[in-house]
Order: structure tokens, then C-alpha cells, then sequence
């Protein structure tokens, strides 16, 4: 029963309020004892609860996975292994696993249309994981994503060809190691929000990430927001945020 129909039922008098109290508690919350499942969160936010699979053993992961699809939301779980999409898998055989960004999918009810346009952007090939769990996450939140990948600063004529497609974006994800400069660069070619993401890719000094994170930090460029490094997830969630205007 939805919190509609519960008011419904408790104002015709259907329902004692009482055990309309403990309905409640139900619809917020589903307690396995290792994780308390916010099911509510979907109303609250538009977005249901994301799993964070990284340390968790596989049953936890489907148990959580059970509890999400029984209150009838869309799963996104990330940062997960193939040995816990093998086992979401074996219980939901439509689930998919999609391995570059270590991301499982599982839908419960249609995905409305997508709206808006993010774009995504990598440095380098190796900054792909990080970028398509961000647009992963970004499409399940209902952005329309478009992918456009290894176009850094080592090679500026393969982001100028690129323009048209950033032009028409309402915000950028721009993911990259290195020395970070990407964003910086993208920055002053276009009008529109960013959200930078370094990633942990580069040689020794690159510091796991640190250096991009530090240069991402001190752009000159004004509308450059700068998440935690290989937080693709984040970003996902900030620009599909920004691109429905909420």
C-alpha cells in the first residue's frame, strides 16, 4: 500500500490509525538486520535508494537488491564486482551488469522519458569507469546522456571536432586524471554548469588522483564544481539534478 492509500484508508476510516503507524514504518523502512533499506527515499527525493556494493558479500547485496524491487523502485547498484552480479543475476536473470563502470541495473517499472542533455566527457580511455558510472547514474535519474570519450588535452583537435555536442548540453560531466586539465579547458569553450571529476589515473606524481583534484580546485574558469576523486556517482546524481532543474 502506498502513503496515499494508507491516508486514504485511515480517513475513511478503513484503517486504525494505529496500524496505519506501522504500515508507515514499513513503507520507510526495510530492516535486514545488516542494512535498513530507506524505500522511502523515492518519494522523498524522486530517486530511490542506491547500493554502494563495494565490501558487502554477495547475499547482502541481493538481499538489498530484493528489498527494492519488492517496493516496486528501480535498482542501481555500483561499484560492484562480477562475482555480486553473478548472484543478483541468478535471482533476477533481467538485472544487467554493466562491467566498465562496475554497475548493476535492474528495472522494476519503466523509465519515463529522458529530458534534457548531459554530456560526458573522459580525458583518456582509462578515465571510461569513472565516466560511465556517472552517465550510468545520470540516465537512471532521467537525463538524456551523451557519451563523448578520450578527448584531453594531449590531443585538443579531437575536443574542438567535439563542439557542436558540448554546445548543446545543459551541464557537462568532465572526468580526468592526470593533471587534471580538462575541465579548465572545456570551461572556456562553454557557457553551460560542469562537474569535474579526477580520477586516480596517472604516473607517480598524479599522487592516486590528488593532483587533478588540486588542479580541478583552482581553475580560473567560474561554474566548475569539483567532486571527490573517481566519484562518477556523485556527479551522475548532480547533473542529472541540475539538468531537471531540481
Amino acid at each position: 500500500m502506498s502513503l496515499r492509500q494508507l491516508l486514504h484508508a485511515v480517513a475513511g476510516g478503513k484503517l486504525a490509525p494505529d496500524k496505519a503507524l506501522r504500515q508507515l514504518e514499513a513503507i520507510r523502512e526495510k530492516n535486514l538486520g545488516y542494512a535498513r533499506v530507506d524505500t522511502d527515499r523515492m518519494r522523498r527525493r524522486g530517486f530511490p535508494e542506491v547500493i554502494f556494493c563495494q565490501g558487502k558479500t554477495p547475499g547482502q547485496v541481493t538481499g538489498i537488491v530484493k528489498a527494492l524491487h519488492e517496493a516496486g523502485q528501480n535498482v542501481l547498484a555500483t561499484r560492484a564486482s562480477q562475482e555480486q552480479a553473478d548472484a543478483v543475476k541468478a535471482d533476477f536473470p533481467e538485472s544487467r551488469y554493466h562491467e566498465a563502470a562496475r554497475v548493476i541495473t535492474l528495472e522494476t517499472r519503466t523509465r519515463a522519458k529522458p529530458v534534457g542533455c548531459v554530456v560526458v566527457l573522459s580525458a583518456g580511455t582509462t578515465d571510461i569507469p569513472v565516466a560511465e558510472e556517472s552517465a550510468l547514474v545520470a540516465e537512471a535519474m532521467g537525463a538524456r546522456v551523451e557519451r563523448v570519450y578520450d578527448v584531453g588535452v594531449a590531443g585538443l583537435h579531437r575536443l574542438l571536432h567535439q563542439l557542436p555536442v558540448l554546445k548543446k548540453a545543459r551541464v557537462l560531466i568532465v572526468v580526468a586524471g592526470m593533471e587534471g586539465a580538462l575541465p579548465s579547458v572545456v570551461g572556456g569553450l562553454t557557457n553551460c554548469p560542469i562537474i569535474a571529476v579526477p580520477t586516480s589515473i596517472g604516473y607517480g606524481t598524479s599522487l592516486g588522483g590528488i593532483t587533478a583534484l588540486l588542479a580541478m580546485l583552482n581553475s580560473c574558469v567560474p561554474g566548475i564544481t569539483v567532486v571527490n576523486i573517481d566519484n562518477g556517482f556523485g556527479a551522475g546524481v548532480a547533473a542529472a539534478m541540475i539538468n531537471r532543474g531540481k
